[in-house]
């Protein structure tokens, strides 16, 4: 595994947010060192506060909040990341990544990290299905990315479907596959 154990964990404005929290937790009891990055519109869906209680470090919200130290937060945190987890991470954030759109604290550190990147879809099925969602995930595999397939389950609509966030295990299981080297 890589020497670095950083993981910076991006979370989203998906129903499934509530799953991040047993993700961080389970990645620190594996040894990992976790920061979060949050988008503003997670924010209205669970305080950073709980993230914060939950790593012991700083979440970070924005690209211009202040800073105790003076330093450029999306190239710090993205130095310092053995590698990027996004999870949930909705077809907003899917998009924005793969048409190179930077425009929150999180599409920055992406754009500007050499760590690899995993990203674990959770969207209503109609999203997750829809070509130009498709698209996206197929040109960021062709870039390298990881994805982490969700699953079928009940979605927040209340039908049965795929868009589930994939299940902890298999996270941590692609995070620690991602750290032994590039994907073949």
């Amino acid at each position: 595994m890589s020497a670095k154990k950083e993981i910076i964990l991006g979370v989203t404005a998906s129903v499934a947010i509530y799953k991040a929290c047993e993700i961080l937790r389970t990645l620190k009891k594996s040894g990992f060192e976790v920061t979060v990055v949050m988008t503003e519109e997670a924010e209205k869906l669970v305080s950073p506060l709980l993230f914060q209680s939950l790593s012991g470090n700083k979440v970070y919200r924005g690209m211009f909040e202040e800073s105790d130290a003076w330093q450029i937060e999306h190239v710090s945190l993205a130095d310092k990341a053995g590698l990027v987890l996004i999870a949930p991470a909705t077809a907003n954030i899917i998009a924005k990544i793969a048409n190179g759109i930077c425009d929150d604290l999180l599409t920055c550190v992406v754009c500007a990290t050499k760590a690899p990147v995993v990203i674990c879809p959770a969207m209503n099925e109609n999203m997750y299905k829809n070509k130009i969602t498709r698209w996206n995930i197929k040109k960021l595999e062709s870039l390298g990315y990881r994805l982490v397939e969700p699953k079928k389950g009940e979605l927040a609509c209340g039908k049965v479907g795929v868009g589930c966030l994939a299940d902890t295990e298999a996270i941590i299981k692609e995070v620690k596959k991602a750290l032994q080297g590039p994907a073949t």
